[in-house]
Parts: C-alpha cells; sequence; structure tokens
C-alpha cells in the first residue's frame, strides 16, 4: 500500500494523547494500522509522554480504583461480541478493517446523486463518524466545512485540488479548506469519514441543494 497522504502532526499528537473525540480517534486509528510512518511517529510521542510521566510524583489511587478497572476489563469481550455481532448483520459485502468491525453500523441512505452513506453508531462525542460510498466518476459540488472533516480512503480513490487520494491516505478539511472531490473511473469509493459541523457548499447550485444534504 502506497501512503502518500497523512494526518497533520497536531492531529497525530492529539491522537498520541488521547485527545480527540471517538469519531475522531476511529478515523486516525484505521490510517495510523495501515501507515508505518505514522506508527512511528505515535509511537515517539507515546514514548516522550511515558518518560515524562516517569518524572512525576505519584498521588494515591481513589477508592476501589483496582475493582473499578477489572470490572471493565471483565464487561468488555461481552460488548464486543455484540458490537461485532451487529456488524456482521448489518454491514454489506465489502471487507472493513478490524477495528472498524467492532462498531454497529447504521442503515444505508442515499445523500447525493451517486453517494450513499451509513452512519458508526457511536457512544460519544461531538464529531459522527460515517462511511460514505461513491459510484465510478462521481463529482462532487465545491464546498468547505463549518468545523473539521477527517477522511480515510478505505477502497477506491478520489481526486480534488489537494491531489489523488487512494487506500490508506487521509484528508483533511476545514473552513479554511475549498475542494471539490471527484471519484476515479476504474471503481466505486469507499472512505471513512468524521465529521463535525456541516458542509458549506459553493456556488448558486450548492446554496440551493445544501439544506437537502445532511451528512
Amino acid at each position: 500500500m502506497n501512503i502518500a497522504h497523512h494526518p497533520p502532526e497536531e492531529i497525530l499528537t492529539a491522537f498520541a494523547a488521547g485527545n480527540l473525540d471517538e469519531a475522531q480517534c476511529l478515523v486516525v486509528a484505521i490510517h495510523v494500522s495501515q501507515c508505518p510512518r505514522c506508527r512511528r511517529f505515535v509511537a515517539a510521542i507515546e514514548q516522550l509522554a511515558g518518560e515524562a510521566l516517569e518524572n512525576i510524583e505519584p498521588s494515591p489511587m481513589v477508592e476501589a480504583a483496582f475493582e473499578t478497572l477489572m470490572a471493565r476489563i471483565e464487561a468488555e469481550p461481552w460488548a464486543n461480541a455484540q458490537a461485532e455481532s451487529a456488524v456482521r448483520e448489518e454491514r454489506s459485502e465489502e471487507d472493513l478493517p478490524d477495528l472498524l468491525r467492532r462498531y454497529r453500523i447504521g442503515k444505508r441512505r442515499r445523500v447525493a446523486p451517486g453517494v450513499s452513506m451509513r452512519p458508526i453508531l457511536l457512544s460519544e462525542g461531538r464529531s459522527r463518524a460515517f462511511l460514505l460510498e461513491s459510484t465510478p466518476g462521481t463529482r462532487m459540488l465545491e464546498h468547505s466545512h463549518t468545523e473539521t472533516e477527517l477522511t480515510c480512503v478505505l477502497k477506491g480513490s478520489f481526486s480534488h485540488q489537494g491531489g489523488n487520494f487512494g487506500p490508506g491516505d487521509f484528508d483533511y478539511g476545514d473552513g479554511d479548506v475549498d475542494h471539490r472531490p471527484v471519484v476515479d473511473s476504474d471503481g466505486r469509493c469507499l472512505c471513512l469519514v468524521a465529521m463535525a459541523g456541516n458542509l458549506k457548499m459553493k456556488g448558486v447550485i450548492g446554496r440551493l441543494i445544501s439544506p437537502f444534504v445532511r451528512l
């Protein structure tokens, strides 16, 4: 896998420090699991954080902390098994990354011509995560974002002003980025997206249809 596009370093640092919300963490984790370069960066940040922790004076644990931790660990296999069973029932034929299979995936709905989405059912966070699937040759309207959009390509590819994005590549969008993705003609494109806020459509047509596009 030839990965050419990576998360900004501040996103990777926030990921290593546990400062991303659940949707953002999922998208970055999928990219990092496939990208040796970003795994090395995250490991270096985690090592630095570990060294810093060694120099901090220890503080007493809260009462019953060990019992609480063990209860969570014991409950985890049941929760994961239930989630994985639900994913097997609801996901379609594509092979999703192992990490993504732990989550429940909602029903597919059409959001634009040639474009459909399926929500990832999360427990917390202000960002929402979803699978976005587009047919070959789909041309999106030019848009930016009111907040942030983190995208990891799972299958297929698309292009915009920032380059060509294939499997494993990471794309970042916010209010400062205007782009118009075009799906390559050689196959459908499947992406995992974490989005906070909404799309900001450009042009007359974009403003007219904007109320009807909800991701």
